[in-house]
């Protein structure tokens, strides 16, 4: 059994990993222009489907990198955050609906935002100040006992993990490991293929974004479902996952964690609060893009030119905490890393996040004709 001593090292060990995989992410997404918002609007204004297929391909590689890990005996997938075994389709299509129209708003999801601030960009630091403390309301405040009062009580409860791979076991008889591989190749091989087979996709940009981005939640699931894993923690004597805020397997995710960022700022003194994987990955986003941003020489102040550009991403900010906690993820935590574990409370956001997003890009236009 390891000592506390050696937890201590090996929390270390954990944090400096995420921090490392998370300031690539970032980095990635600054050089890539990598945005799951910039994807819908290029579809769905100039039909330009290549961010798209970007994004794909990115899933398409998250997903095949969880079932191998899973498969593989270096994660146990039943750990993962997202194997909640209530399939939460209401919360997640209400939140979703929330969280796509509040990304139009703001320019971005909250990882796009993140990057942009390690950019210069001080309209999304603003973003990420109200953002961040929209969802802390939303996880612990007023907007948390709307949320569990309403949304949160209706959804669909199985034996097991709400998963296809789960679901495929307990259907088909299969075993653990067939039943992730399957769905995973199916699944993860049709998004991969989708976006290779595109014309003029296969660039180094469009690679470097698609394969890069599903990269690090692959890893992200490495550092915490194997890295960070102890069979017996020495004050509990149970297994544990260092680092996890959740006490399960996390990757990455920017919406509760920019909360949790912004308490472990302001309650640093208090020995309770011990840092973790959620608000390290925020730094490490915002590290990534500006030393990125600064090796480029691409660092640029950027603020708001108008009053109704400043209220359009107010708006769009506490959309996107109050939506982004009631999904369960954002972009990036639903649509990548849930989506990796194939959870149908992951489908259903992803789906309502589109969705509210060609909404919001559709009034958008609406209002733009109106004014001309």
């Amino acid at each position: 059994m390891p000592t506390e001593s050696d937890v201590a090292l090996l929390t270390t060990a954990v944090l400096w990993a995420t921090f490392a995989v998370s300031a690539i992410f970032g980095a990635i997404v600054q050089r890539t222009g990598f945005c799951t918002m910039g994807a819908v609007a290029d579809a769905v204004t100039m039909g330009d489907w290549t961010r798209l297929r970007q994004w794909a391909l990115a899933a398409g590689v998250a997903v095949l990198g969880f079932a191998l890990l899973g498969a593989g005996g270096w994660i146990r997938p039943a750990d993962s955050v997202y194997a909640d075994a209530r399939w939460m389709w209401l919360s997640s299509i209400v939140g979703g609906g929330l969280f796509g129209i509040g990304m139009v708003l703001s320019s971005g999801c909250g990882s796009k935002n993140l990057v942009r601030m390690g950019a210069g960009n001080l309209k999304a630091l603003v973003v990420f100040l109200v953002m961040a403390l929209s969802a802390y309301v939303s996880l612990r405040g007023l907007t948390a006992v709307l949320r569990d009062r309403t949304v949160d009580q209706v959804y669909v409860a199985f034996a097991g993990p709400a998963t296809l791979g789960h679901l495929a076991a307990s259907t088909l008889g299969w075993s653990d490991s067939l039943a992730l591989l399957v769905p995973a190749l199916l699944v993860g091989g049709a998004l991969t293929l989708w976006a290779l087979l595109g014309r003029g996709f296969r660039r180094r940009n469009n690679l470097l974004a698609g394969l890069g981005v599903g990269a690090t939640i692959v890893a992200m699931w490495w550092v915490s479902g194997w890295l960070g894993f102890i069979d017996e923690h020495p004050l509990t004597l149970e297994a544990s996952y260092l680092g996890s805020r959740t006490g399960r397997i996390e990757a990455l995710t920017f919406t509760a964690p920019l909360a949790y960022a912004i308490d472990w700022i302001m309650f640093f003194s208090d020995q309770n609060r011990h840092l973790g994987i959620a608000a390290v990955s925020v730094a490490g986003v915002v590290v990534g893009a500006f030393l990125h941003a600064l090796a480029t020489r691409s660092f640029r102040w950027e603020g708001f030119r108008t009053t109704e550009d400043l209220a359009n991403h107010l708006a769009g900010a506490a959309l996107m905490g109050f939506g982004g906690v009631t999904a369960l993820g954002c972009t990036i935590g639903q649509g990548l890393s849930g989506i990796s574990n194939l959870s149908l409370t992951s489908f259903s956001a992803v789906a309502s996040i589109i969705g509210g997003a060609v909404a919001a890009l559709r009034y958008q236009a609406w209002r733009l004709e109106r004014q001309a």
